[in-house]
């Protein structure tokens, strides 16, 4: 800690809102501001900074960063509300002349959060206008290298190696508030995992707004081209596959076309590399992937599957699909059903689309009712509840190891004997949960169960 800076003995409290990639970057905030001196309390509690880094993936989410930042402000008129991310990128205007909010930091200056709290408390804290930290048109060029050392979980730690997107679906703003895409070096990323693993951190998560794209700006013949062959995204993974005390590394959302025989290959000679892929898919009918500006067919998406399940035994495939798409009649939605049916995924993270300002797919004709939205998203939430408890029967009475994560409670509440056992949660290799009972502390630990789809006997 710095007992000379200006935030020394602050009450911090922060609130992320949207995906991990944020998550990610509020902790790299808050391992600043520690070293600062700041100390953090409950965003329910007075404090003198709130930090919230918003969202702005849809209208809603939109919303809820608007409610929060006010939240803050009504907590404590005379703390200093700071708004931070996509939100803020999205309608800068909007948010500096909010009267909730005091401070505005745009992607891409999260790292330098002393610095401008610091500055804001010498020089801007008597003014009655929000101070914003950034020019809103600039472009972003370089990736924001800001580092997480601490573990928010004890086993598993997510590991940002990429930021922005080329893609520019119909639907997503992303493009236009993390801007192009621009990926972290690879010693960085290495350094960043040598520290969690000596934290006795034992699996990682590799995440960014398109890590398919990993290195791609690094040439820029490449980068100019459509394809994605996962080059560099493989030397990532080779070099952190090298460090001792990590024993599994996931993959965040890959792009289909990057699925390639070669790159799956590649990825099955890592044995860390966990059999778990989410791919992305949004839909599962042709007609509405194109108006999305999806750049592939259900059919070469179908060929990504078949492939993985060439190469790995049971992989666990999961995906994202949007229902209520504008556009998307009875017909496309009854097409993505018989053809989620053919894919047979472990999971799908079903959503009801949401109009989001300032994207393609706001002005399209066919808006979709939000009560034929729910029909639908009940509709694929059954069949993928049906198609994961099948998956996960499939491994009953086989031997599969597990990463213990926590206690969740005691085996026998009623028991006064002084061997009080307790249930232990963990994942598997391919995410699915298992809870095992025990009369010792798992926790931390890989240990090997017989799966028999609730509770599970220690081999």
């Amino acid at each position: 800690m710095n007992p000379d800076t200006i935030l020394h003995g602050k009450r911090v409290a922060t609130l992320t809102l949207g995906c991990k990639v944020n998550q990610y970057e509020t902790e790299g905030m808050r391992e600043l501001l520690e070293a600062a001196g700041c100390q953090f309390v409950a965003f329910e509690e007075e404090a003198d900074i709130y930090l919230v880094n918003t969202c702005s993936v849809t209208n809603i989410a939109e919303r809820k960063s608007r409610q929060m930042l006010h939240k803050a402000k009504k907590r404590n008129p005379e703390a200093i509300v700071v708004a931070a991310g996509c939100y803020v990128q999205t309608v800068p205007q909007e948010v500096i002349e909010d009267l909730a909010v005091d401070l505005v930091i745009g992607n891409n200056h999260k790292k330098e959060i002393v610095e401008i709290l610091d500055n804001y408390y010498k020089n801007y804290k008597s003014d009655n206008n929000a101070y914003e930290c950034w020019n809103p048109t600039e472009e972003h060029t370089e990736y924001e290298n800001m580092r997480v050392t601490h573990r928010t979980e004890r086993v598993r730690a997510y590991v940002k190696i990429q930021d922005g997107c080329n893609q520019f679906c119909s639907y997503c703003i992303i493009p236009y508030v993390r801007g192009r895409i621009r990926s972290r070096q690879i010693p960085d990323v290495v350094t960043e995992v040598e520290t969690l693993a000596e934290e006795g951190c034992k699996e990682i998560v590799l995440t960014g707004i398109h890590i398919s794209s990993y290195g791609k700006d690094w040439d820029e013949a490449s980068l100019h081209s459509s394809d994605l062959d996962g080059t560099q995204l493989l030397a990532l993974i080779d070099r952190l596959c090298r460090i001792e005390g990590i024993a599994r590394i996931r993959l965040g959302s890959l792009e289909p076309r990057i699925m390639t025989t070669s790159f799956m290959e590649a990825l099955a000679s890592y044995p860390k590399v966990c059999p778990h892929f989410h791919l992305s898919l949004q839909s599962a009918c042709n007609e509405t992937l194109r108006r999305m500006n999806r750049k592939y067919t259900i059919e070469e998406y179908k060929e990504c599957c078949d492939r993985l399940r060439q190469v790995y035994d049971r992989p666990a495939i999961t995906t994202d699909v949007i229902v209520g798409f504008p556009g998307e009649t009875g017909e496309e939605f009854t097409e993505t059903v018989k053809n989620l049916e053919t894919l047979q995924l472990y999971e799908i993270h079903v959503f009801k689309y949401s109009s989001r300002r300032g994207t393609v797919a706001e002005k399209l004709d066919g808006q979709v009712s939000p009560e034929e939205k729910n029909r639908r998203s009940d509709i694929l939430l059954a069949l993928t509840a049906r198609q994961k408890q099948a998956f996960e029967e499939s491994f009953v009475g086989e031997e599969v190891e597990v990463l213990v994560e926590e206690s969740v409670g005691e085996a026998f509440p009623d028991n006064t004997t002084d061997y009080p056992g307790k249930i232990y949660a963990g994942h598997t290799e391919r995410y699915i949960r298992v809870e095992t009972v025990s009369f010792e502390d798992l926790t931390d630990q890989m240990i090997k169960v017989c799966y028999s789809c609730r509770f599970h006997s220690e081999t």
